[in-house]
């Protein structure tokens, strides 16, 4: 008789819920499908050839230290290199501030192990980051969305006034997954005296903030405020997603217990990994790669956003950011993407549903489109078929 796993999953196991993401991927990954759904890389910004040279010299120079298990804490001279980076972007720090994680969504799952009990909640954006709201779910912690900025402090009190003082705020201020916007200055100064008014933590989820084409770029929060706020953040964006390597920025305090439950998960980033960035950055290379990177997510931007000026139906809107991989399209209330997916397959196109984002389950008439992935023929081509989907959805509503 077959074990009834049921019966000895943990609590916290069957909080865990699947990334609707990564179920919509197995189905839009058929090669006749042009997908819009992941939140890819292009592979042409990969620096294989500097790569090719950086692991080479690794290899001669650094084998003993680079095949071996590393400091729970990560690469001493990678975290150098990061600190200075950040210095020179304003930020009080030092190495001793960092911890490289695997990936940030790591960092986002250390976080939630250490600070979110059963039943506590979390402030976040209306929509926000799938994987963040699959860790806060899985740690049974309860994400309330806040769908306007100016009603952050109205829920904060309510929450608290309930007995249910949230945990942290979790931002994602620059080019947001999903929605593609960022926070003004005023934003983020709005945020950090709610939260220092109610004495709140700030998570500063940061993965896209290097990849801007064109604006202004707004200070970090962290550097308005180091007491209080987290920062993560990753090249799995802006150099290669296959590393898996991010890191936490944090006050001392709270970089020490990171590293506790980050000893129970895996030990150690993976050494070699990280011998391979810290020199890619230190030979100058990061900045050479990344301009190159920021020119051709800003013409697919622009080709993905004149595509759908010249062919979306009326009554349909999207985001038009000043960076990052995503826009965030909105089709009228009484529609719902999760039936237009259906209908947008058999068009051989694919999107990711904005319910997916919303951790209160609205959203329905939402939809996040990639622009960074596909080339400039599969896009236009992509975003024919997905508007003839919402055309055939549109007639059938009216008929």
């Amino acid at each position: 008789m077959a074990i009834n796993i049921q019966n000895i999953l943990s609590d916290n196991a069957k909080s865990m819920r699947r990334s609707a993401i990564r179920d919509l991927l197995s189905v839009a990954n058929r090669p006749e499908v042009i997908s819009f759904a992941g939140g890819f890389p292009n592979p042409s910004t990969f620096p294989v050839e500097d790569l090719k040279v950086i692991m080479q010299e690794v290899l001669e120079a650094e084998s003993t230290s680079a095949l071996q298990y590393g400091p729970t804490e990560g690469n001493n001279k990678l975290r150098e290199i990061l600190a200075q980076r950040y210095r020179d972007q304003g930020l009080d720090i030092t190495m001793h501030n960092i911890l490289i994680t695997t990936s940030s969504q790591q960092a986002i799952d250390l976080t939630s192990r250490i600070f979110i009990n059963p039943g506590d909640t979390i402030v976040c954006g209306l929509p926000s980051y799938l994987g963040a709201l699959q860790s806060f779910w899985s740690y049974q912690g309860q994400p309330i969305g806040i769908p306007k900025d100016e009603e952050l402090e109205v829920v904060v009190k309510t929450l608290i006034s309930s007995g249910k003082k949230p945990k942290f705020i979790y931002t994602i201020p620059d080019f947001q997954n999903p929605s593609g916007i960022t926070m003004n200055l005023e934003q983020r100064k709005m945020v950090l005296e709610i939260a220092k008014k109610y004495d709140l933590l700030v998570i500063e989820d940061s993965p896209y903030r290097e990849i801007r084409f064109e604006g202004e770029a707004q200070p970090l929060m962290y550097s308005m405020d180091n007491e209080r706020v987290m920062l993560f953040g990753t090249i799995s964006k802006t150099m290669l997603p296959g590393f898996r390597i991010g890191w936490i920025i944090a006050p001392v305090e709270i970089i020490d217990r990171l590293v506790v439950a980050k000893q129970s998960a895996d030990l150690c980033t993976p050494v070699f990994d990280q011998a391979v960035v810290a020199r890619y950055f230190e030979k100058g290379l990061f900045e050479k790669n990344l301009g190159k990177t920021i020119d051709l997510y800003r013409n697919k931007r622009n080709h993905m956003l004149n595509c759908f000026e010249k062919y979306m139906p009326k009554g349909v809107t999207w985001t038009k950011p000043e960076g990052g991989l995503f826009l965030f399209v909105t089709l009228p209330q009484e529609y719902d993407t999760r039936e237009l997916f259906d209908v947008a397959i058999k068009e051989n196109v694919a999107f990711v549903i904005g319910e997916a984002f919303h951790c209160d389950g609205s959203g329905k008439n939402t939809m996040r489109i990639n622009f960074s992935f596909m080339d400039e023929q599969k896009t236009e081509e992509g975003v024919k078929r997905l508007s003839k989907a919402i055309e055939r959805m549109f007639e059938k509503s009216t008929k």
